[in-house]
């Protein structure tokens, strides 16, 4: 049997995802208790309700985020999402911040799920997660866009350098129809080679980003 790694965070009522945006509030729509005077004796169901932003926990971003003309959610395709061939980088942040060419220089990163593993998750549901932290050039997202990069993820608050308002890297990636899946976690669990990954959100028409269970599947 294949063992699964699970890459995503959980989503909890009240967390902050990005600063700014609001945090999701859960409650139950049909309580148990209430459900009871529906159902036969000794039977009840519990149904929730969630209110929060796309960009909320472990997230994908489609091309639609970014570009009112982009595809969304629903319009990309399974095999952009699934049973992709992973290859798992660990940037040498020698800055303790930027990705650069340099990082990806002679990998083959062609049809695959590249994971960019910081170590940035060590930092959730802190006020260090917010700031300074890694993100990809804009040199190194035309690299891999240029090499035909299928997904690319990271374990950071976010692909980009959020100290500015450009967001070069979103802009090449999402503009070259390659989704983004961001907030990871757990990457370190993954060899280099060898894992399957898998980052599939709901089909929604209309959205450019959702939270997704991301997990990658070892032989």
């Amino acid at each position: 049997m294949p063992r699964l790694i699970d890459l995503s965070h959980p989503i909890e009522a009240g967390m902050v995802t990005y600063k700014g945006l609001p945090a999701p509030v859960m409650c139950d729509y049909l309580s148990r208790q209430d459900s009871r005077a529906h159902y036969s004796e000794g039977t009840e169901f519990a149904i929730q309700r969630v209110e929060m932003v796309g960009n909320t926990g472990t997230y994908l971003d489609s091309p639609f985020h970014r570009y009112a003309d982009g595809v969304d959610l629903a319009g990309l395709r399974l095999e952009q999402l699934a049973h992709l061939d992973a290859l798992m980088v660990r940037p040498r942040l020698d800055d303790g911040m930027t990705i650069t060419p340099g990082d990806l220089a002679g990998l083959d990163v062609a049809g695959k799920a590249v994971l960019l593993h910081t170590g940035w998750d060590r930092h959730w549901r802190t006020e260090a997660y917010f700031d300074n932290h890694p993100f990809l050039t804009e040199a190194a997202a035309c690299l891999l866009a240029d090499s035909g990069a299928a997904l690319v993820g990271i374990d950071s608050h976010n692909m980009d350098d959020t100290r500015g308002r450009a967001r070069p890297a979103h802009s090449i990636l999402l503009g070259r129809n390659i989704p983004i899946c961001e907030h990871m976690t757990n990457l370190g669990a993954l060899p280099a080679t060898g894992a399957r990954f898998h980052a599939v959100p709901p089909k929604v028409m209309g959205f450019g980003t959702f939270p997704v269970r991301a997990f990658a599947m070892l032989d």
